[in-house]
């Protein structure tokens, strides 16, 4: 496995899914959004597996200072250029992506790695 966490520090989700591969020691790379954005080959990667619309935090600062409910924008320019747009955490495995916590799919990711 070749894990990617994509969240902030301050994010409750981030922190319980990183716990989460913690506890099973399966290592994993984690990239803060607060620090650094998502590559283009990220995101298209990631979009792969997620509906772009998933990805977008419509509860975010960023998506109300913006007031970006109200209008027509590129959606990925958007999560490109403001990272803290993006819906965390984001679990990426390869061509694979999660949004959120979901344990019951990455149970099934560390199964499939052990075969």
């Amino acid at each position: 496995m070749n894990l990617q966490i994509f969240g902030t520090k301050k994010c409750k989700e981030t922190k319980k899914t990183q716990l989460f591969f913690q506890e099973r020691r399966i290592p994993f790379q984690f990239i803060n959004l607060a620090e650094k954005e998502m590559s283009k080959g990220e995101l298209r990667s990631i979009l792969g597996s997620v509906k772009l619309d998933d990805l977008i935090d419509t509860e975010s600062k960023v998506y109300e200072e913006k007031n970006l409910k109200y209008m027509l924008y590129d959606k990925e320019e958007a999560l490109l250029n403001n990272p803290l747009l993006i819906k965390t955490p984001v679990v990426r495995d390869g061509k694979r992506a999660t949004i959120g916590y979901q344990p019951d799919v990455w149970k099934t990711w560390i199964s499939e790695a052990k075969k």
